[in-house]
Formats: C-alpha cells, sequence, structure tokens
C-alpha cells in the first residue's frame, strides 16, 4: 500500500486542507493520504496553538466519512520536537509493508533544504508537491518529486481562528461537524 503523509499543525483544519488531501488520494497513485497531526513544538510555545488531542479529534470529525483519508496521531510518542525524518524512520520500522510518500505544499518545499537531515528524506522518499501561488518550483534539489496541481483555496488556519476572534462566522471554510466542535468546545476564542 502506498500511504501520502500530509503533516502539519492543523490549527484547525479546514476546507483548503480537506480538498488537497482528497485531490491527492484520488488523482495520484496513493491508496491513502494520512492527516499526521503534529504535536505543540515545545520550543514555540504558542497560545494559539490547540492542544494537540483536540486537533486530532478536529481532523477525525472532518474525515470521518472519508475512505481513503486518515488521522495520524503517531508524532504525539515521540520525541519532540518533531522532525519529519524522524517520524518516516519509526514509520518505515513500525510498518514495514507500506511505502511513504511525503505530501507538501511548494512553499514548504523550497525551504527542504533546511530541514534536519533532509539528504536522508530526499534520497529515500518520494515528494509529492502540491504548488501554492507565488512559489513555483523550480528546482527538484534531487529529490524524486511528482507535482500535482490539485485546487488552491486561498484559506488559512491562522484567519480562521481570526474569525472566532472577532465572534464572525466560519462556516464553509471548516466542515459542519468541526465548526459545531469548535464552538461548543469555545476553542480559539
Amino acid at each position: 500500500m502506498k500511504i501520502g503523509l500530509y503533516f502539519g499543525s492543523f490549527n484547525p483544519v479546514h476546507i483548503g486542507h480537506l480538498i488537497i488531501a482528497n485531490y491527492i488520494a484520488y488523482n495520484t497513485d496513493l491508496d491513502k493520504v494520512w492527516f499526521v497531526v503534529s504535536p505543540q513544538n515545545p520550543l514555540k510555545v504558542s497560545s494559539t496553538l490547540l492542544n494537540e488531542h483536540h486537533r486530532f479529534h478536529l481532523v477525525e470529525l472532518a474525515i470521518k466519512d472519508a475512505d481513503r483519508l486518515k488521522a495520524s496521531n503517531i508524532e504525539f510518542s515521540l520525541p519532540r520536537p518533531s522532525y519529519t525524518i524522524d517520524t518516516l524512520t519509526y514509520m518505515a520500522e513500525k510498518f514495514p509493508t507500506q511505502e511513504f510518500v511525503v505530501i507538501m505544499g511548494s512553499d514548504s518545499f523550497e525551504n527542504i533544504t533546511r530541514w534536519k537531515n533532509y539528504e536522508q528524506l530526499i534520497k529515500h522518499y518520494p515528494i509529492y508537491i502540491y504548488t501554492r501561488p507565488g512559489h513555483p518550483v523550480k528546482e527538484s534539489q534531487g529529490a524524486n518529486i511528482r507535482i500535482v496541481d490539485a485546487p488552491m483555496l486561498d484559506i488559512s488556519s491562522s484567519a480562521i481562528r481570526k474569525l472566532i476572534q472577532e465572534g464572525k462566522s466560519i462556516r464553509y471554510l471548516v466542515t459542519e461537524d468541526v465548526q459545531q466542535y469548535i464552538e461548543e468546545n469555545g476553542y480559539y476564542r
């Protein structure tokens, strides 16, 4: 089985994330896409970052009916801060029969050479890159890359958090279940 790993804080998960993950799951050779929810980075204590278990639950709610999408909290049990290469190494040991691919935006890919042990990452794992406006992929950095032209929505988690703080509607920016759960629990206020 070929699994795409879509890393992020998903703070909160929104329609833009879901469109990218679903598009990649159904328009590439991947069997599944896992949302790998990154835990709170202890080096960057941010009051805007919701507890990782709450963010994981919101992802589970958002994709509960999606066959090819799965939420993963694998990084919760790994040393922190979590580095992609360490997570990949752990997952390769834990799931030896699976083939893993990293999914990332072209903006993140621009900075790949700054990542911990990026040489190991690009040598052992294909990278599926969804293009973000203003961030064309100019070179592969020696990585096995595949450009995926997924539909892009100009939505950000930070803009959603701001709307919540201002008491404005986030309807249609997140799934109904996610909106309801955020409101019921008073998240991001």
